[in-house]
């Protein structure tokens, strides 16, 4: 299955959330690009974030970033993300 933009816009969200600290979040604001609301209500829905407009990771959550950043990593050559 190749990505679509929807995917696209999850993962650059996804990428977003700190991962040194549970206590961090980020929060997508209801003015923000339409296509980052609906990436973060849909990551919501898929159990990854705790709120509908971002909030924290859940476990599932956890393992979605690092995934993501691994990937980002080796596809850019950046060790750090």
């Amino acid at each position: 299955m190749p990505y679509n933009a929807d995917l696209v816009h999850e993962m650059n969200l996804l990428v977003k959330f700190p991962m040194h600290s549970d206590l961090e979040g980020i929060k997508v604001r209801s003015d923000a690009m339409p296509e980052l609301v609906q990436a973060a209500q849909r990551l919501y829905a898929k159990g990854l974030v705790t709120q509908e407009d971002g909030g924290y990771l859940t476990h599932s959550g956890h393992q979605a970033v690092e995934h993501a950043k691994s990937v980002l990593r080796i596809l850019t050559g950046k060790v750090a993300v």
